[in-house]
């Protein structure tokens, strides 16, 4: 555990705040945290977090917060914040929150508000309809709780209260693995990779806030420790040029790198590090002779899911960013879970147009430092990709995937958001402007409604 406290860590009275009075309700649960000094990006800095239903203290804990992402960081003022539920010496402590299975790591995800242009959710709906709907289609996704945030008497608004994905038998359930697993089958899993940036490493620990504000390079600097690079190009070349080059350099834009989730940089041996970066390059290999032999590598389902959800909420960070892997010990390479959607649903960048894939971004931008790898040529002209995409498409339009299930879920959601009040007082602390809430819904559900129909016609 890595935390800083500056005093004996020791729960405080049960008193309902202020706050929590005045806008805890059946529907929203109020959370409130309260630290023994100032918030770090890291470190975690310890104190407790309380949780009020119906002006009620029903849960209250140990813990260590920090500032978590790295551009939505840089971006917003609304700042996510990353939780370790901890026992009184500070150690990791599992534990159920809001219904949710134990767990000692969480995350309260704020959206991402400068007032007055930079407004990515004004729905508040972007995450958890689209992890909501991915778990839907059987697989797991992240789950979560709206809640109020206040933080050292600071109320701070609407935040959802979610797991952090980590391998965990609620989680992502893979076979744990030690030092020790390196034999012919205890080697083989499991292992948890991500296509993204290197923030979040040990490189700014202990750094200023300011630190954090302008720490562009950080989100590009692989090493042989916390990563290893894909032997082909964007296009599906070897690669010559040697890999780790300095952050940003001329051909970084052909690279993609899988970063060690788990386990992770500092424990995974070098054993461990041969394994699967042979048998990630075995799949790529196999993809690119065409000849389908890649399916035996992957579980080919898992891939035809992430598109499907990833397509549907236009997510412009998918496949080159935030996107994880996952491998079980004597099984396939898994795609997923899918993971930050805080740019999607066509409501921001708008990179592609609605009449083409995410999949194709590198046809629309060229040498961003984070581009496509070229495994999704290869997958939309592949017949086993394509059939099971068909048969998989049309099983859950008729069922998860009807648009009148997903508007289901906005609305129940909806419901709860606007019932409780708290969309008026979020936008009053945070932007100074009128938003129309109704507006903002409507708007989604029909981007919705077009991009299905969309996606019926190009899945033939």
């Amino acid at each position: 555990v890595l935390f800083s406290c500056t005093s004996e860590l020791k729960l405080g009275s049960s008193d309902v705040p202020e706050g929590a009075s005045s806008r805890s309700s059946d529907l929203l649960p109020y959370v409130q945290v309260l630290t023994d000094a100032p918030i770090l990006n890291e470190p975690k800095v310890g104190g407790e977090m309380r949780i009020f239903e119906r002006n009620e203290l029903t849960h209250t804990q140990f813990m260590g917060i920090e500032y978590r992402g790295s551009t939505s960081y840089r971006l917003s003022d609304k700042k996510s914040f990353g939780l370790e539920i901890w026992d009184e010496g500070g150690n990791d402590l599992s534990v159920e929150v809001l219904g949710m299975p134990a767990e000692e790591d969480w995350i309260l995800m704020g959206q991402v508000f400068r007032a007055p242009n930079t407004l990515f959710d004004t729905t508040f709906l972007f995450h958890r309809l689209g992890y909501e709907i991915f778990r839907s289609m059987g697989n797991y996704a992240a789950r979560s709780r709206f809640v109020e945030l206040e933080i050292n008497g600071e109320y701070l608004g609407i935040y959802l209260l979610m797991e952090k994905l980590k391998r965990d038998e609620n989680r992502i359930a893979i076979q744990p693995m030690s030092n020790l697993d390196t034999n012919t089958e205890a080697i083989s899993g499991g292992y948890i990779l991500k296509i993204d940036k290197t923030s979040g490493s040990e490189v700014g620990v202990g750094q200023p806030l300011s630190y954090f504000d302008n720490n562009w390079d950080d989100d590009a600097r692989y090493t042989e420790a916390v990563s290893f690079r894909s032997d082909f190009s964007i296009f599906g070349e070897e690669l010559q040029e040697a890999p780790y080059g300095p952050p940003y350099h001329s051909n970084q834009y052909l690279e993609t790198y899988y970063v060690y989730e788990y386990p992770d940089y500092k424990r995974i041996t070098p054993e461990q590090k041969s394994y699967i970066q042979n048998e990630i390059g075995q799949f790529e290999r196999a993809l690119l002779s065409r000849d389908g032999s890649y399916t035996n590598f992957i579980d080919l389902q898992s891939f035809v899911d992430f598109f499907i959800l990833n397509e549907l909420t236009m997510n412009e960070d998918a496949y080159r960013l935030s996107t994880f892997l996952y491998k079980d010990r004597n099984g396939p390479i898994h795609l997923g879970p899918v993971w930050d959607l805080n740019i999607g649903y066509h409501r921001k960048w708008n990179r592609v147009p609605e009449s083409d894939w995410i999949a194709n971004y590198n046809d629309y931008i060229s040498e961003d430092a984070w581009m496509i790898p070229f495994w999704w040529d290869i997958l939309l002209e592949d017949e086993a990709f394509k059939t099971l995409l068909k048969s998989r498409w049309q099983a859950l339009r008729s069922g998860p995937l009807q648009i009148s299930a997903i508007e289901s879920r906005i609305d129940a959601d909806v419901k709860i958001l606007k019932d409780s009040g708290a969309i008026e007082r979020n936008f009053e602390r945070w932007t100074g402007i009128e938003v129309d809430y109704d507006v903002e819904i409507s708007a989604l559900k029909d981007y919705l409604n077009r991009r299905i129909n969309w996606m019926d016609q190009k899945i033939q």
